[in-house]
């Protein structure tokens, strides 16, 4: 079985720190989220949490409003 080179991954593993620092949100924030089975998609690899960054890309992506169509009074 040959391990996979970390460097030539072009959608890494992130861990907590690294996904909550990447949205701007703190690590509780995703920990509560995930027991409401609500925000950016996650992978469970034993008691480990991991997040891909293209998962956290689409959930920002998914998640931005536009405020297109709102009139100034």
């Amino acid at each position: 079985m040959k391990v996979a080179d970390r460097g030539n991954n072009p959608d890494p593993l992130l861990t907590e720190v690294q996904a909550a620092d990447f949205i701007g949100l703190s690590i509780r924030t995703l920990q509560t989220w995930r027991t409401k089975a609500f925000g950016p998609a996650f992978v469970r690899a034993g008691r480990s949490v991991r997040y891909r960054r293209s998962d956290l890309m689409h959930w920002i992506e998914a998640n931005t409003v536009s405020n297109v169509g709102r009139r100034d009074q």
